[in-house]
């Protein structure tokens, strides 16, 4: 499925980690997919209301706490800055499909880092 919402096609997720040598690509390629397979799955699932949405932002915020070993092996890890780039990531996407209301804590409720 390809994403059809123009904002979040023009977004460079996790820009910040891939300016910042800390955080090897292929690794950092894993995280962009995972909020990208996360605006696929709102696209076709269509969430009515922030309950909703918070359900399938807990499964991709789960992905990024397994994730964490994968950083861990290449030398890295999700810190400061990287919670902070993801967390932004995650509020672009709600907003970008019209859940200005969420809350950022609330989308990343899961995590483990």
């Amino acid at each position: 499925m390809s994403i059809a919402n123009q904002q979040v096609k023009g977004h460079a997720f996790l820009q910040g980690l891939y300016d910042d040598a800390y955080f090897p690509d292929h690794v950092v390629d894993r995280g962009r997919r995972i909020l990208l397979d996360l605006c696929e799955r709102i696209e076709a699932e269509k969430p009515s209301d922030l309950a909703a949405l918070y359900v399938l932002t807990e499964v991709a915020t789960q992905a990024f706490n397994a994730l964490e070993a994968e950083f861990e092996a290449a030398g890295s890890e999700i810190e400061t800055v990287a919670r902070e780039e993801i967390a932004e990531d995650f509020w672009t996407v709600a907003t970008a499909y019209g859940f200005e209301d969420a809350d950022v804590e609330n989308l990343i409720a899961a995590r483990e880092w």
